[in-house]
């Protein structure tokens, strides 16, 4: 977000100006472990964007600035919205030029947490192998069969809006008592206003009835329900807020949850205010992601879209709670590129996974966190703030530290095995001490002149063809200028001497 509209790419003038706004360098200079959950649904271009905001904020070559990354997410799920032209290619996370360049060590997580049942399972384990079984359509018809002991209070999931928004007003409609209306509080500019309204699950004007099944489109623990918990509106509250029994019994008063958009400083430009409910008689499959359902009936007849099938089918525990109304072929096809990723996904984590002993893992853990800025606590040992905060005032920064070993003539290896950091991070600190001190000797590593030459010209043909967006902290478009010949690392130490 730049300004007061929605970029779809940054140009030189951009980081520039979001470099100006001190609420937002504060924030981000101080950014050393980045996580982001359900990468799936996160665009290439998007992620991309993310690379070259934090190498700008961080003055750091390296992938999202030097900055810890950690992805989390199914690509078995349905890929980003995008542009009606965009295939999968042109959409999925790990087809970004932020993704290459960063080389993300894969840990292919296998344990399931939300499905406890075995057949669901399997069921789920082929779809994820591309490789349907005589057995899945067997289990899959089995559910075709049973119908739910109460219809009126179990989700159910469409492929189409229009038999979602059909199915909930004629559930709402059918009941006897009276409706109350919801309007929501809207503020802020027009055309953010209306990309804000798309993204949130409820409506701008909402009627609820007593004994209407709702759906929290909104996470808050403290109060006791996330998105996807469903209940039923059992009365409303002295404010004339809706009461909301969960299936647990738990009576919830849902008061109205604010979303917003906000600019670099904090300043909200445009606010939508509602009570975080929805109709929950029926919902999209698409709108489920991320939802866990206790039960849902579930018509899959109409699939129109690889990955419909596995995202519906995932959102719930066990198989008992699935109650299938109908399937096509499509519905259990998942996305060939994805299907392709997955497999290569599973051989990387198998290649990490034979690299580091779990001790290993808990030593660079440890270290992490020191680096940081943190504190390692023994079992049984409280964390104390003052002590931490001494710490971490009196800490010598880690780019100092490597300027020791340099001064003592130590090669980039041996910086890295003392450190137990990557070279790649040490060339980074390199720039770091550069940038402090432009006369400092770093002779020692300077690699090739013929290297060096050819990098030189790159840049300079880069900068007549880009222009004023040309930006030279950018490694992607020098290592394709030059055709993949020169790796990353290569680039990033040809760069300390490079003007």
């Amino acid at each position: 977000m730049v300004g007061d509209r929605v970029k779809e790419s940054l140009q030189s003038k951009d980081l520039a100006a979001m470099k100006e706004k001190k609420y937002l360098k504060d924030k981000l200079q101080e950014v050393q472990v980045l996580i982001i959950d359900e990468i799936s649904m996160l665009h290439k271009q998007q992620l991309d964007m993310v690379n070259l905001v934090l190498k700008n904020f961080k003055a750091n070559n390296l992938p999202f600035g030097g900055v810890q990354v950690v992805f989390t997410g199914d690509f078995f799920q349905l890929p980003p919205i995008g542009k009606p032209h965009e295939t999968s290619k042109d959409k999925f996370a790990f087809m970004s030029s932020a993704w290459l360049e960063a080389a993300p060590n894969i840990c292919y997580l296998s344990e399931q947490h939300r499905q406890s049942d075995s057949k669901l399972n399997d069921v789920l384990n082929t779809i994820r192998d591309g490789v349907i079984s005589k057995e899945t359509i067997r289990i899959l018809e089995s559910r075709m069969h049973d119908k739910t002991s109460n219809d009126a209070l179990c989700t159910r999931l469409f492929t189409h809006n229009v038999d979602v928004d059909r199915l909930n007003l004629e559930y709402l409609n059918s009941l006897t008592t009276k409706p109350k209306h919801f309007k929501a509080t809207v503020k802020g500019n027009p055309t953010l206003m209306e990309i804000l309204k798309k993204s949130v699950l409820t409506e701008e004007h909402l009627d609820l009835k007593v004994g209407a099944r709702v759906m929290f489109i909104k996470n808050n623990y403290e109060k006791g329900y996330m998105n996807g918990t469903t209940g039923e509106v059992v009365r409303f509250s002295e404010d004339n807020y809706p009461v909301v029994k969960l299936k647990s019994g738990l009576n919830i008063v849902a008061e109205p949850a604010d979303w917003s958009i906000q600019d670099d400083t904090g300043k909200v430009l445009a606010g939508f205010k509602q009570v975080p409910l929805r109709l929950a008689w029926a919902i999209t499959i698409h709108k489920s992601q991320g939802m866990t359902l206790d039960e849902a009936v579930v018509d899959l007849s109409k699939t129109f879209e690889k990955g419909q099938g596995y995202v519906a089918l995932s959102r719930l525990r066990d198989l008992k709670s699935l109650f299938l109304e109908g399937f096509n072929e499509m519905s259990l096809q998942v996305d060939a590129l994805a299907l392709k990723a997955d497999k290569r996904f599973r051989e990387l984590s198998e290649e990490v996974d034979a690299k580091y002993s779990l001790q290993e893992l808990e030593r660079r853990h440890d270290i992490f966190i020191e680096i940081c800025g943190g504190t390692i606590l023994k079992p049984g040992e409280k964390p104390s703030r003052k002590k931490s905060k001494s710490k971490k005032a009196s800490k010598t920064p880690t780019h100092q530290i490597t300027g020791e070993l340099v001064a003592r003539g130590m090669t980039l290896q041996e910086i890295a095995d003392e450190r137990d950091f990557t070279v790649q991070t040490i060339v980074s600190h390199l720039y770091k001490l550069k940038e402090a001190d432009p006369d400092l000797d770093l002779e020692l590593y300077r690699p090739d002149e013929k290297l060096i030459t050819k990098v030189q010209k790159a840049m300079l043909a880069l900068k007549k063809k880009e222009g004023e967006d040309y930006n030279p902290k950018a490694l992607m478009p020098l290592y394709k200028q030059l055709r993949g010949k020169v790796s990353f690392d290569e680039l990033r130490l040809a760069g300390l001497f490079t003007s």
